[in-house]
Protein backbone atom coordinates (compact mmCIF):
# COMPACT_ATOMS: atom_id res chain seq x y z
CA UNK A 1 0.00 0.00 0.00
CA UNK A 2 2.96 2.45 0.97
CA UNK A 3 4.48 1.26 -1.96
CA UNK A 4 1.53 2.26 -4.47
CA UNK A 5 1.17 5.56 -2.83
CA UNK A 6 4.85 6.62 -4.02
CA UNK A 7 4.21 5.30 -7.11
CA UNK A 8 1.39 7.25 -7.52
CA UNK A 9 3.06 10.60 -6.14
CA UNK A 10 6.42 10.16 -8.59
CA UNK A 11 3.46 9.83 -11.62
CA UNK A 12 1.46 13.17 -10.61
CA UNK A 13 5.05 15.25 -10.20
CA UNK A 14 6.29 13.92 -13.36
CA UNK A 15 2.95 15.13 -15.35
CA UNK A 16 2.63 18.58 -13.23
CA UNK A 17 6.06 19.40 -13.86
CA UNK A 18 6.69 21.83 -16.41
CA UNK A 19 8.32 20.51 -20.13
CA UNK A 20 11.24 22.90 -19.26
CA UNK A 21 11.98 21.64 -15.97
CA UNK A 22 11.16 18.26 -17.06
CA UNK A 23 13.79 18.21 -19.78
CA UNK A 24 16.43 19.74 -17.46
CA UNK A 25 15.75 16.47 -14.83
CA UNK A 26 15.51 14.28 -16.93
CA UNK A 27 19.24 14.26 -18.26
CA UNK A 28 22.75 14.80 -15.83
CA UNK A 29 24.01 18.25 -15.56
CA UNK A 30 26.99 18.14 -17.59
CA UNK A 31 25.57 15.37 -20.67
CA UNK A 32 24.95 16.17 -23.91
CA UNK A 33 22.25 15.03 -26.36
CA UNK A 34 23.79 14.06 -29.58
CA UNK A 35 21.87 13.57 -32.62
CA UNK A 36 21.18 10.12 -34.72
CA UNK A 37 21.74 10.61 -38.18
CA UNK A 38 24.03 9.96 -41.51
CA UNK A 39 27.48 11.11 -40.62
CA UNK A 40 28.94 13.54 -43.28
CA UNK A 41 31.83 11.29 -44.88
CA UNK A 42 33.78 14.14 -46.39
CA UNK A 43 36.62 13.30 -44.11
CA UNK A 44 36.33 9.30 -45.43
CA UNK A 45 39.77 8.23 -46.40
CA UNK A 46 38.06 6.03 -48.60
CA UNK A 47 35.58 7.30 -50.06
CA UNK A 48 37.81 10.33 -50.86
CA UNK A 49 40.58 7.84 -52.59
CA UNK A 50 41.86 8.97 -55.51
CA UNK A 51 45.00 7.66 -57.40
CA UNK A 52 45.70 11.39 -59.00
CA UNK A 53 47.52 13.59 -56.87
CA UNK A 54 46.44 16.35 -59.03
CA UNK A 55 43.78 17.20 -61.68
CA UNK A 56 46.65 17.38 -64.28
CA UNK A 57 47.55 14.19 -63.30
CA UNK A 58 44.48 12.49 -64.17
CA UNK A 59 44.20 14.69 -67.56
CA UNK A 60 47.66 13.57 -68.65
CA UNK A 61 46.80 9.73 -67.94
CA UNK A 62 44.03 10.10 -69.80
CA UNK A 63 45.39 12.25 -72.63
CA UNK A 64 48.17 9.09 -73.17
CA UNK A 65 45.41 6.75 -72.85
CA UNK A 66 43.53 8.10 -75.57
CA UNK A 67 46.64 9.98 -78.20
CA UNK A 68 49.62 7.98 -76.59
CA UNK A 69 51.51 4.82 -77.46
CA UNK A 70 52.44 1.74 -75.49
CA UNK A 71 55.08 0.19 -77.87
CA UNK A 72 56.61 0.66 -81.26
CA UNK A 73 58.41 -1.82 -83.16
CA UNK A 74 60.28 -0.42 -86.20
CA UNK A 75 62.70 -1.28 -89.14
CA UNK A 76 65.80 1.08 -90.03
CA UNK A 77 67.90 1.10 -93.36
CA UNK A 78 70.65 3.77 -94.62
CA UNK A 79 73.93 4.63 -94.53
CA UNK A 80 76.79 4.98 -91.94
CA UNK A 81 80.25 6.08 -92.31
CA UNK A 82 83.22 7.60 -90.35
CA UNK A 83 85.24 10.25 -89.38
CA UNK A 84 89.28 11.08 -88.88
CA UNK A 85 91.19 7.66 -90.16
CA UNK A 86 88.70 5.33 -90.09
CA UNK A 87 86.63 7.53 -93.11
CA UNK A 88 90.05 6.69 -94.88
CA UNK A 89 90.32 2.77 -94.37
CA UNK A 90 86.63 1.69 -94.14
CA UNK A 91 83.79 2.48 -97.03
CA UNK A 92 80.99 4.21 -96.33
CA UNK A 93 78.32 1.18 -96.60
CA UNK A 94 74.65 0.20 -96.21
CA UNK A 95 73.15 -0.54 -92.03
CA UNK A 96 69.81 -1.68 -91.08
CA UNK A 97 68.31 -2.99 -88.15
CA UNK A 98 65.39 -3.28 -85.64
CA UNK A 99 64.43 -1.76 -82.49
CA UNK A 100 61.78 -1.67 -79.65
CA UNK A 101 60.68 1.38 -77.91
CA UNK A 102 58.41 1.25 -74.62
CA UNK A 103 56.78 4.39 -73.74
CA UNK A 104 56.25 5.80 -70.52
CA UNK A 105 54.22 8.62 -71.46
CA UNK A 106 53.56 11.05 -74.38
CA UNK A 107 57.21 12.10 -74.26
CA UNK A 108 59.59 9.77 -72.84
CA UNK A 109 60.77 6.13 -74.22
CA UNK A 110 63.54 3.55 -74.25
CA UNK A 111 64.39 2.02 -76.71
CA UNK A 112 66.46 -1.16 -77.41
CA UNK A 113 68.13 -1.59 -80.80
CA UNK A 114 70.03 -3.65 -83.32
CA UNK A 115 71.81 -2.79 -85.95
CA UNK A 116 74.69 -3.85 -88.21
CA UNK A 117 76.29 -3.45 -91.80
CA UNK A 118 79.87 -4.67 -93.63
CA UNK A 119 82.25 -1.95 -94.84
CA UNK A 120 85.07 -2.83 -97.35
CA UNK A 121 88.47 -2.44 -96.10
CA UNK A 122 91.48 -1.03 -97.93
CA UNK A 123 94.87 0.23 -97.29
CA UNK A 124 97.52 0.95 -99.66
CA UNK A 125 101.30 1.78 -99.06
CA UNK A 126 104.21 2.68 -101.05
CA UNK A 127 104.80 -1.03 -101.61
CA UNK A 128 102.07 -3.46 -100.55
CA UNK A 129 98.15 -3.19 -100.28
CA UNK A 130 95.79 -4.66 -97.67
CA UNK A 131 92.19 -5.26 -98.02
CA UNK A 132 89.21 -7.27 -96.99
CA UNK A 133 85.89 -6.70 -95.10
CA UNK A 134 84.98 -4.93 -91.53
CA UNK A 135 81.73 -5.89 -90.02
CA UNK A 136 80.02 -4.03 -87.17
CA UNK A 137 76.83 -4.85 -85.54
CA UNK A 138 75.98 -2.47 -82.20
CA UNK A 139 73.08 -3.39 -79.71
CA UNK A 140 71.86 0.05 -78.28
CA UNK A 141 69.99 1.00 -75.07
CA UNK A 142 68.40 4.93 -75.89
CA UNK A 143 66.44 7.29 -74.23
CA UNK A 144 64.67 8.88 -76.79
CA UNK A 145 62.32 12.40 -75.44
CA UNK A 146 59.75 13.64 -77.77
CA UNK A 147 59.65 17.55 -78.09
CA UNK A 148 56.18 19.07 -77.98
CA UNK A 149 54.75 20.83 -81.07
CA UNK A 150 51.99 22.35 -79.57
CA UNK A 151 52.90 26.08 -80.23
CA UNK A 152 53.88 25.61 -84.21
CA UNK A 153 51.37 25.85 -86.83
CA UNK A 154 48.72 23.52 -87.40
CA UNK A 155 50.61 21.12 -90.45
CA UNK A 156 53.82 21.20 -88.41
CA UNK A 157 52.13 19.82 -85.20
CA UNK A 158 51.51 16.58 -86.37
CA UNK A 159 55.24 15.72 -86.87
CA UNK A 160 56.96 14.05 -83.95
CA UNK A 161 60.16 15.31 -83.58
CA UNK A 162 62.50 13.74 -80.99
CA UNK A 163 66.24 13.80 -79.35
CA UNK A 164 67.92 10.71 -78.69
CA UNK A 165 71.14 9.19 -76.63
CA UNK A 166 72.21 6.10 -74.57
CA UNK A 167 75.00 3.34 -75.07
CA UNK A 168 75.81 0.36 -77.36
CA UNK A 169 77.77 -2.17 -77.38
CA UNK A 170 79.89 -2.72 -80.39
CA UNK A 171 81.17 -5.51 -81.78
CA UNK A 172 83.99 -5.47 -84.71
CA UNK A 173 85.28 -8.13 -87.07
CA UNK A 174 87.99 -8.12 -89.17
CA UNK A 175 88.27 -10.37 -92.44
CA UNK A 176 91.52 -9.99 -94.41
CA UNK A 177 91.58 -11.39 -98.05
CA UNK A 178 94.73 -13.90 -98.35
CA UNK A 179 94.79 -14.70 -94.65
CA UNK A 180 92.83 -16.87 -92.61
CA UNK A 181 92.42 -15.30 -89.21
CA UNK A 182 89.68 -13.06 -88.10
CA UNK A 183 90.08 -11.01 -85.17
CA UNK A 184 87.06 -10.09 -83.29
CA UNK A 185 86.65 -7.63 -80.32
CA UNK A 186 84.17 -5.95 -78.46
CA UNK A 187 83.94 -2.00 -76.65
CA UNK A 188 80.97 0.50 -75.41
CA UNK A 189 80.46 3.25 -77.25
CA UNK A 190 78.27 6.81 -76.36
CA UNK A 191 75.98 7.98 -79.00
CA UNK A 192 73.41 10.98 -79.44
CA UNK A 193 71.40 12.21 -82.42
CA UNK A 194 68.11 13.65 -83.37
CA UNK A 195 64.87 12.28 -85.35
CA UNK A 196 61.51 13.33 -86.76
CA UNK A 197 58.37 10.86 -87.20
CA UNK A 198 55.42 11.70 -89.50
CA UNK A 199 52.01 9.42 -88.60
CA UNK A 200 50.45 7.80 -90.72
CA UNK A 201 47.40 5.13 -90.89
CA UNK A 202 45.91 7.26 -88.64
CA UNK A 203 48.77 7.21 -85.82
CA UNK A 204 49.34 3.53 -86.42
CA UNK A 205 52.08 3.83 -88.04
CA UNK A 206 54.53 6.34 -89.18
CA UNK A 207 57.64 6.98 -91.08
CA UNK A 208 60.63 8.75 -89.78
CA UNK A 209 64.33 9.09 -89.99
CA UNK A 210 66.96 9.73 -87.71
CA UNK A 211 70.88 11.07 -87.66
CA UNK A 212 73.44 8.96 -84.52
CA UNK A 213 76.74 9.66 -83.74
CA UNK A 214 78.49 7.29 -82.02
CA UNK A 215 81.67 7.57 -79.94
CA UNK A 216 83.80 4.79 -80.13
CA UNK A 217 87.25 3.72 -79.08
CA UNK A 218 88.91 0.51 -80.14
CA UNK A 219 91.52 -1.23 -78.60
CA UNK A 220 93.74 -0.62 -81.55
CA UNK A 221 93.06 3.19 -82.32
CA UNK A 222 96.40 4.43 -81.56
CA UNK A 223 98.28 1.63 -82.67
CA UNK A 224 99.93 1.41 -86.53
CA UNK A 225 98.04 -1.30 -88.57
CA UNK A 226 101.02 -4.37 -89.10
CA UNK A 227 100.52 -6.22 -92.61
CA UNK A 228 100.82 -10.03 -91.57
CA UNK A 229 101.95 -11.04 -95.03
CA UNK A 230 105.16 -8.93 -94.46
CA UNK A 231 104.78 -7.83 -91.09
CA UNK A 232 105.21 -4.52 -92.24
CA UNK A 233 104.37 -1.75 -89.93
CA UNK A 234 102.00 1.07 -91.43
CA UNK A 235 101.45 4.93 -90.91
CA UNK A 236 97.85 4.12 -90.60
CA UNK A 237 95.73 3.74 -86.72
CA UNK A 238 92.46 2.66 -87.32
CA UNK A 239 91.33 5.81 -84.99
CA UNK A 240 87.46 7.63 -85.65
CA UNK A 241 84.07 7.32 -84.81
CA UNK A 242 81.11 6.65 -86.60
CA UNK A 243 77.55 8.22 -87.88
CA UNK A 244 74.95 6.83 -89.62
CA UNK A 245 71.78 8.37 -91.14
CA UNK A 246 68.75 5.65 -91.90
CA UNK A 247 65.25 5.91 -92.66
CA UNK A 248 62.39 4.11 -90.07
CA UNK A 249 59.10 2.58 -90.96
CA UNK A 250 57.33 1.51 -87.89
CA UNK A 251 53.98 0.70 -86.16
CA UNK A 252 52.53 1.81 -83.34
CA UNK A 253 50.72 -0.46 -80.40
Amino acid sequence: MKSSLIFGAFLLLFFTTPTEARDTLSYPKGSYLVADGEMDDSYDPFSDYSEFDEASDEEADINFFRNGRFFTVGFTIGMRGFTDELNKLYATAPTYGLYLSYFFDLRLALELGFMTGDHRFYLKTSSEELSGNVALTMISLNLKYYLSTQNVTRGLADLNPYVVGGFSQVYRTYTIEGADIASREAVMGVQGGLGLEIPIMRRKAFFGIQGMYRYITFKDENKPIVIPASSTVTNARPKGDSFDIVGILGMSF
